[in-house]
This record gives structure tokens, sequence and C-alpha cells, in this order.
């Protein structure tokens, strides 16, 4: 098993756990705050279930019906979660106006909270967690799930602190007030997770960063050449595709212009890790001044 799939069977193992914890805290305390805190990590579960099939799916090598490969599952389970998220939101609004309507005070609100605190720290933990080895190993199935964990930590600890000081105020409205605000924050955290994920299934170029370290990399490993021009990127999961055109002199022979290709991709590979390149060898009557200089 993978290192990201041991990951993933984490989360859905952490998620269930978590959602018992404030599962637990709701029905002690029958905190509408809780309660939105608890139906957020019901999706967690349900996000963790579809990033283990997502992974399973973009694992699977390139086939006669797939010739790039299975990569692009991952920004599907993402989308699917960013629609779980919003899910969640409206669900959880939906829970505060009740609450508004029909205040009433938390039942032991101190024990809730000890359960609900733990939840949180432990989801604290796997969120960073997620997080850093997601783009270690440029998984967008792990980064969008530990993103979504890391919005329920922001969320118990908001949750935490209203449902603290209902009892300390008397103001009962504070309770759904907070749900509500909860909602619109996983809500504007939906919009970002889809709008992401949309953007890589749409094969939207990669940041200006990495372009730039692309087109340095090649300017530098491209001795021989005369120019690199229209270079283009793009990334599924953890592959990046990049192709251009590079203008050689005239007179070089095919293995002089293989030779280099062979040194620019080795070099890209070394810095980018998994990557399929096109180069397209043009003579120099075709250079355009405006591409990549060989350094």
């Amino acid at each position: 098993m993978t290192p990201i799939m041991k990951a993933a069977w984490g989360s859905l193992a952490i998620s269930v756990v978590v959602l018992s914890l404030k599962a637990a805290a709701y029905w002690l305390t029958g905190s509408v705050a809780l309660l939105s805190d608890a139906l957020e990590t019901v999706i967690n579960v349900a996000a963790a279930l579809g990033a283990l099939v997502a992974l399973r799916l973009s694992a699977r090598p390139a086939d006669a019906n797939h010739h790039y490969g299975h990569n692009k599952a991952e920004y599907l389970s993402a989308m699917v979660e960013g629609a779980l998220v919003l899910v969640t939101a409206f669900l959880i609004a939906r829970e505060a106006w009740v609450g508004w309507n029909s205040p009433h005070a938390p039942e032991t609100p101190f024990l809730g909270i000890s359960l609900n605190a733990a939840a949180g720290v432990i989801n604290l933990f796997w969120a960073v967690f997620l997080i850093r080895r997601g783009r270690s190993w440029k998984s967008p199935a792990l980064i969008a799930g530990g993103q979504h964990i890391m919005t329920d930590v922001w969320t118990t600890g908001a949750v935490l602190i209203g449902v603290a000081l209902v009892p300390l105020t008397g103001y009962l409205r504070l309770d759904p007030l907070i749900a509500g605000l909860v909602a619109l924050n996983i809500l504007w955290t939906g919009y970002g997770m889809l709008r992401e994920s949309m953007g890589a299934l749409m094969d939207e170029v990669s940041d200006p960063e990495a372009v730039a370290v692309i087109r340095r990399i090649i300017s530098q490993n491209a001795a021989g050449a005369i120019e690199a021009h229209d270079v283009r990127t793009r990334t599924a999961g953890s592959v990046t595709f990049i192709e251009f055109h590079l203008v050689v002199p005239g007179p070089m022979t095919v293995d002089a212009a293989h030779e280099i290709c062979d040194r620019i991709e080795a070099a890209l590979r070394s810095h980018l890790g998994t990557a399929v390149i096109n180069i397209h060898v043009e003579p120099e009557g075709k250079a355009k001044q405006s591409g990549v200089p060989v350094l």
C-alpha cells in the first residue's frame, strides 16, 4: 500500500473517531452549534470514502482508453468534497434558523465542550499532516481533505467559544448565531475547493511561480539550442505535463538536437518528479525572439 493510500485510510479512521466525539457532545448538550460541528464531520467521513475511491482510480496506469492516465480522478474527488461542503453549509444554516426561532440553553455544556475540544485537537494535527504530505506527494485529494479538516478545526474553535459563553452571558441565541457564522465560513471554503478543482479539470495553467521555474530549467539546460517558445504546462495530480518548441541551428544533426532534448527532460524530471514532456524541434528560421533564451 502506498503512503498516499495509507494517509487516505487514516483520514477515514480519524474522521469516524472525531464524528463519534462530536456526536456525543451534541447528544449531551443539545447545542445547535455543536450539532453544526458534528454535521460538518459527517461530510468528512463521506469525503474520506470518496478520496479512497479516487486515489485507487488515479493510481491506475495509462491504458487504451486513457492515454494520459487517470490522475484527474483526484480532482473529481475534490470537487465532490467541495459540493458536500456546500450541502453541509445549507444544513447547518437551516439548524441555525430553527435554533434562532426556538432558542434553548445547552445542557451540561462544559462536558460537551471537553469532548468537542478533544475532537478539535485530533483534527488539527491530522489536517496539518495531510496538507504537508499532500503537497509533498502532489496529491490534490489529500490537500483538499486537509483543507476541509482545517476548516473543521476553525469551526470547532468558534463553536467552543460560543457554547462556553452561552451559560456565562445568558444569551441563548448566541448558540444558533455561531452556527450561522459557521455555515457562512463553510460556504466560502466549499466555493474555494470547487474553484480550484474546476480549474485543474479545465487544464488551467500552472501557477506563475511554477512556470517561471520550468522556463528557467529549460534555459539553463538547452546549451546548443537558440531558444524555446510556446511553453505550455498543466498538472494532473502528481503528473506535470509540459510542451514547447525548441529552436536549434539549421545545420545541427538530429542526434545533437535529441541530446539537448534528453538533457532538458532529465533536468525537468529531476526537479518536478513525474512529468510528460513533448518537445518539438524547429530550425532557426522559426525563432520568435520572444521565447526562453538559452543561457
